[in-house]
């Protein structure tokens, strides 16, 4: 688990040495399913509170580089050439995306199949979906049924 603290480092340091930290800044979000953000309009990086706190040192320095990979790429260099340069040029080693585990124990709704596999929602389902690992299409053999978690 990284420390909080510690990451807030990493991510001061890592603008300092990239970016202008006179326009550039970090802070955590509430976010449960992405690990990081590079918010061009507020030139803010920021990372999940939620995740940062359960994924390990590693994990939670190389979303720092990724978001910062997407700073020093431009607003239009998304997850192409031009980014992947970047993000090799300071060190990132990851994909596109993160493939961690997200925080399914904060999602206000859950959803189980007829063959009992569990889904998480962090929004209410608006239309009615059916479980990808028993059908590759909607199908209403395998409809999920939602109900809102009981928090205390």
């Amino acid at each position: 688990m990284a420390d909080l603290e510690r990451v807030r480092i990493w991510a001061d340091a890592l603008i300092r040495m990239h970016l202008d930290p006179g326009r550039w800044s970090f802070r955590f979000d509430s976010a449960k399913r992405r690990a990081g953000l590079c918010n061009f309009s507020e030139h803010r990086i920021s990372v999940s509170r939620y995740l940062a706190s359960r994924w390990d040192d590693d994990e939670i320095y190389q979303v720092l580089l990724h978001e910062v990979a997407h700073a020093m790429a431009g607003p239009t260099a998304g997850h192409g050439t031009r980014w992947k340069r970047v993000a090799a040029d300071i060190g990132y080693i990851g994909g596109r995306t993160h493939d961690g585990e997200i925080a399914a124990e904060l999602a206000p709704w859950i959803g189980t199949c007829a063959a009992g596999h569990e889904h998480v929602r962090f929004r209410r389902p608006t239309r009615p979906l059916s479980c990808g690992s028993c059908a590759r299409g909607y199908s209403e053999t395998h409809r999920i049924a939602w109900r809102r978690r009981e928090t205390s």
